[in-house]
């Protein structure tokens, strides 16, 4: 029985959500308040606990009708393959229920995880950006 549980409400303990992008070795750890502003506001976000522990969030942008984009879906890594970032998904999801697209990137052992989930690879797509990071 798992012992974790799953809000939608935007609290965000900053030293907790930079810890949590720093063990997954995130860039956005270096910018915690610019990130945290980002992520409040998020069209939804669903964080997962342990106790008082923040130890996984996703987030949405969405149009509201049409298409949606998970960019983030993050656990602590002694907190992964326990089903959190699974959990976290299907409550995102499940709010987009009917949408036309759902929409993400995923790179590295993410692919596999986001297949078990539904997802597939866009056609022929590829995938493009301008990006300030050093973490991809």
């Amino acid at each position: 029985m798992s012992t974790f549980s799953y809000r939608q409400d935007r609290r965000l303990p900053l030293e907790q959500l930079v810890a949590l992008y720093r063990a997954n070795k995130w860039s956005s750890a270096d910018k915690g308040e610019v990130l945290r502003s980002a992520l409040r506001s998020s069209h939804s976000l669903v964080t997962a606990w342990a106790g008082k522990r923040l130890i996984g969030l996703g987030n949405a942008i969405s149009d509201g009708f049409l298409v949606v984009y998970y960019p983030h879906l993050i656990v602590l890594p002694q907190f992964q393959g326990k089903g959190v970032g699974t959990e976290i998904l299907k409550r995102l999801r499940k709010k987009y229920e009917g949408f036309h697209q759902h929409m993400l990137v995923a790179d590295g052992r993410a692919i596999d995880f986001y297949k078990k989930c539904g997802f597939e690879r866009a056609g022929k797509t590829e995938p493009m950006w301008i990006y300030a990071g050093h973490d991809h």
